[in-house]
């Protein structure tokens, strides 16, 4: 689904994503890791349009997709969530899931004035959706709560609802895991895997907790100063001597104490 092909995205001297190459299958939930500063999040934003490469080429579904704004790539399917949450914190969860389908009818002012009937249709029917998404996520108890009041778990869930009320055909999830008690965690990853299994989402996601990747995750790629450093299952990445060198400084087996 998304090809990224020798991808470049230079800061004056500093070469945050530096040659990278990788390929998103349709209906995986892939893993990305790497030590800090292995230009995950960079990589993230070129793909998502935030930023426009030095060089290279990003494709979803074979079209050329690089540079373009985030609102186009919205439209054409591409979200991403970030490690802090961006919700709207004085409007309800419901409210921010109502927020997210784009040219509602009653943003227009004409519409508004002529067109009643229609936008109040449209307004319930996207408010029934959001409430599928509440119900799906298990998050029926904090419906009307202000999105501001939730905890990091329940933002990141919140995150993920907001997915939900689009056709969205990949999802980028930079570090879902972040700050999160193991219980929501846990919670987090049913409703992933859930989409995944049951609506065919296709996820990609950043992240540093190896067991929440191990449970999730097939194929797991490895960055490291930019570029692709390795790919394979949690297991064959964890075991890579490379990936260790990329994060402890050192190979396993010439770092005493430590179990091969």
């Amino acid at each position: 689904m998304i090809r990224v092909d020798d991808l470049h995205m230079h800061f004056g001297g500093i070469r945050a994503v530096n040659g990278a190459s990788l390929e998103i299958a349709k209906g995986s939930i892939t893993g990305l890791i790497g030590p800090n500063g292995a230009g995950k999040t960079t990589l993230f934003n070129v793909i998502a349009g935030h930023f426009a490469p030095t060089s290279g080429r990003v494709l979803l579904d074979g079209e050329d997709i690089t540079g373009l704004a985030p609102h186009d790539l919205f439209a054409k399917g591409l979200l991403r969530t970030f490690q802090i949450a961006h919700e709207f914190s004085t409007l309800s969860v419901r409210d921010n899931l109502m927020m997210v389908p784009g040219s509602q009818s009653g943003e227009r002012l004409w519409d508004a004035w002529f067109s009643g009937a229609r936008v109040r249709q449209e307004e319930a029917d996207i408010r029934a959706k959001a409430d599928e998404v509440i119900e799906f996520l298990e998050i029926s108890h904090v419906a009307d709560e202000l999105a501001g009041n939730l905890s990091g778990g329940q933002k990141k869930l919140l995150e993920l609802g907001r997915t939900m009320m689009v056709d969205a055909k990949i999802v980028f999830l930079d570090e879902v895991g972040a700050g999160v008690n193991r219980t929501l965690l846990g919670t987090i990853g049913d409703a992933i895997l859930r989409l995944n299994q049951e609506r065919g989402y296709t996820f990609c996601m950043i992240e540093h907790d190896m067991e929440f990747i191990s449970r999730l995750c097939d194929p797991v790629i490895v960055m490291a100063e930019g570029a692709v450093l390795a790919q394979g299952t949690a297991a064959e990445v964890k075991a890579n001597e490379q990936v260790i060198e990329a994060y402890l400084g050192t190979g396993l087996k010439n770092k005493p104490g430590v179990a091969s």
